[in-house]
């Protein structure tokens, strides 16, 4: 293939064309193919992956996982591929289990791209299945490492990414289930997917043995978290039985056979499953899979972004205690302090990807300040009492009433840009809050005592440094 060609599922994995309006769906659904539930999926990881696309350089640095994994469903999607993941002890003949579904040695899979070097994936050629309107669909089979193989911590995170993209889930016991399989049951039933619960080994059972651990699973250990329609038997690698073969002549000779593996049962179940609602399992799958990244992405995105904020905030309101303390002109310390505000309001703004004017800023931070009532009353007492004074010594009092004025300004100047930061966070929009809950929230929020203490060290520092303000 030439660099210019582009097969269906590359194309499916680009983002949006440049130039196309935000969140617009794309171009038609998939060829061949107009299942809506199937549509509506690959247009929510689309969605998602335009989300990654639009954000700065430094959120997207963190997100490319999250963007190839996003652009791996949507080939998914396009591709119709089924993916059932398997799950259990490496005692109970897991490996065994996938090597008889699919006829071959696990050993010959690669590792699946994106995951960890222990997940492990198979295509199920001879699986009998084929999603609706996709005639190139495939089965999928993904073998985990065994649950007695890694830590609690690191099977929970394994099993939330492989159970994430799976469609179908099969665990995989040869017992009753021990704490270890239980827990990790337990963790796979939170993801709402389906689970066939699959008892190997059953060669090593007599009959009524075998019907006993089969009541216990139904009524007691699997109960709530597998449908008992969905627990089958299996027995993948039997032992070698001994046969005793008598000639023709009367002799006798013992042999050992390996009776014929059957896994029959689950087979029929899969297809059973995957024929009611492949489709729309698929389709859900994807679409859970899309919020989930989507949320991510979002809270990510918050949360970078509140660190900056939080940087910037800071800096301005140590800015204007400076410029408000340091300024002998009557008067105009305090408009040097507004000026300050709007600046740091623009400043946020921008954090969050949004444009403001200095006006309107200038207009945001007089409303935050008329909402903030008492609080900034103080502010506005102190700083004009204090520049009044300046104003009346002709600038020879600046230097006794810098600090209260400093710190009046600074705790002003953080209040006004901590609720500018909620309003920025919901899109300029202050949601079903009006300012004046969203500043009193703040304040309920803030320790003044801290905030004070942090501002004044840093004006200190600042003052220290300048002649014009030793007093």
């Amino acid at each position: 293939m030439n660099q210019e060609e582009t097969t269906p599922d590359a194309a499916a994995a680009q983002p949006p064309e440049a130039g196309s309006p935000a969140g617009q769906s794309p171009a038609g659904p998939p060829p061949e193919h107009d299942d809506r539930e199937m549509w509506s999926a690959l247009d929510a990881v689309r969605r998602a992956i335009e989300k990654v696309e639009g954000c700065n350089e430094a959120e997207r640095d963190i997100l490319l996982g999250d963007l190839r994994e996003l652009r791996d469903m949507a080939r998914k999607l396009r591709s119709g591929r089924v993916e059932i993941v398997v799950f259990g002890e490496i005692s109970t003949g897991k490996s065994a289990l996938i090597n008889a579904l699919t006829g071959t040695q696990s050993a010959q899979v690669n590792v699946r791209g994106g995951w960890t070097k222990d997940v492990w994936r198979l295509d199920w050629e001879g699986a009998g299945y084929v999603l609706p309107g996709f005639e190139q669909s495939q089965v999928v089979l993904v073998d985990t490492p065994g649950l007695n193989e890694v830590g609690g911590a690191e099977r929970a995170e394994m099993a939330r990414e492989a159970a994430e993209r799976a469609d179908l889930i099969l665990f995989v016991t040869d017992s009753d289930l021990n704490e270890t399989e239980h827990n990790a049951l337990a963790e796979l039933a939170t993801f709402h997917k389906p689970i066939l619960l699959v008892v190997n080994k059953t060669d090593l059972y007599t009959p009524s043995q075998l019907e006993d651990l089969l009541d216990v699973l139904r009524t007691q250990r699997a109960a709530g978290l597998v449908d008992p329609e969905n627990i089958v038997t299996t027995s993948a690698d039997p032992r070698e039985l001994q046969y005793v073969i008598e000639s023709a002549d009367g002799s006798q000779r013992s042999e050992w056979r390996k009776p014929p593996v059957d896994v029959g049962g689950l087979r029929e179940r899969i297809l059973e499953v995957l024929e009611a609602d492949g489709s729309s399992l698929i389709a859900l799958n994807a679409s859970m899979y899309a919020a989930d990244r989507s949320d991510r992405i979002a809270a990510i995105r918050v949360q970078m972004r509140n660190q900056k904020a939080t940087q910037v905030i800071r800096t301005f309101a140590v800015a204007k205690a400076t410029a408000v303390a340091l300024n002998p002109v009557a008067v105009a310390d305090v408009a040097g302090g507004l000026a300050v505000d709007a600046a740091m309001i623009v400043t946020l703004a921008n954090v969050y990807g949004l444009e403001m004017s200095v006006g309107r800023a200038r207009d945001l931070a007089l409303s935050l300040a008329k909402a903030a009532g008492w609080v900034m009353l103080g502010e506005a007492v102190t700083s004009y009492g204090s520049s009044l004074l300046k104003g009346i010594s002709l600038g020879a009092a600046a230097p006794l009433v810098a600090a209260p004025q400093a710190a009046a300004a600074g705790y002003g100047s953080y209040i006004v840009g901590q609720a500018a930061r909620v309003y920025f966070e919901q899109g300029s929009s202050w949601g079903d809050k009006g300012p004046k809950k969203v500043v009193m929230q703040v304040l309920e929020n803030t320790n003044k005592a801290s905030v004070l203490g942090d501002l004044k060290k840093e004006i200190k520092k600042k003052l220290s440094k300048n002649r014009h303000a030793s007093g």
